[in-house]
């Protein structure tokens, strides 16, 4: 374990300022190369504590302009479009990037990495997946995944695609049987 100094807020970690202890490979790999943290040092503490006054601001105005994009985009809704198989099933899923490409055509732009996505979605429906604008604000975006525009607009209005596909395919089958039932009674005529 190695302690580093936080730099900014790290989500399941800690707060800015914060001296943590992590595993190496988490330090080298991650919060060091993107400027979440720095070595735990005599020298870097000494210059962490005498430019946190400056750092703490400039956190704070980057919170407040995330703040005020959340509100702007508070509610919106991005539409994907993939291949998928009559259960829903998607044929491949749809990942961060593809979820942060949508966002950016409906004028929100993010990177993959501000995309907060436990696993990659694999099904069709309406999904809601966190954006981090800042390591302070999240803002929740509904992701609606279909095979076809007007699947997404009849699952935007809260149709069950489901169930209406079960009952279009009963009544095909009460159709059927029936065609049958009046082709056997007259074969035996």
């Amino acid at each position: 374990m190695i302690e580093v100094i936080l730099m900014q807020r790290v989500e399941k970690l800690g707060q800015m300022g914060e001296l943590v202890k992590v595993r190496p490979g988490y330090a080298r790999n991650y919060l060091l190369p993107q400027g979440k943290a720095i070595r735990a040092s005599k020298d870097n503490m000494v210059r962490f504590e005498r430019d946190r006054v400056q750092l703490e601001a400039q956190n704070v105005k980057r919170r407040e302009e995330a703040e005020r994009i959340a509100e702007r985009v508070f509610g919106l809704s991005v539409v994907i479009i993939r291949a998928a198989g009559e259960s829903g099933s998607l044929y491949g899923s749809v990942t961060s990037r593809d979820i942060a490409d949508a966002c950016k055509d409906s004028g929100l732009t993010v990177d993959r990495s501000q995309v907060l996505l436990e696993q990659p979605i694999k099904t069709t429906g309406i999904v809601q997946v966190r954006v981090a604008l800042h390591p302070e604000v999240l803002v929740p975006i509904g992701v609606n995944i279909a095979r076809s525009t007007e699947e997404a607009e009849k699952q935007a209005r809260g149709e069950d695609l489901r169930a209406a596909e079960q009952d279009e395919a009963e009544s095909l089958e009460a159709e059927l049987a029936a065609e049958l039932a009046e082709l056997g009674s007259a074969m035996e005529r």
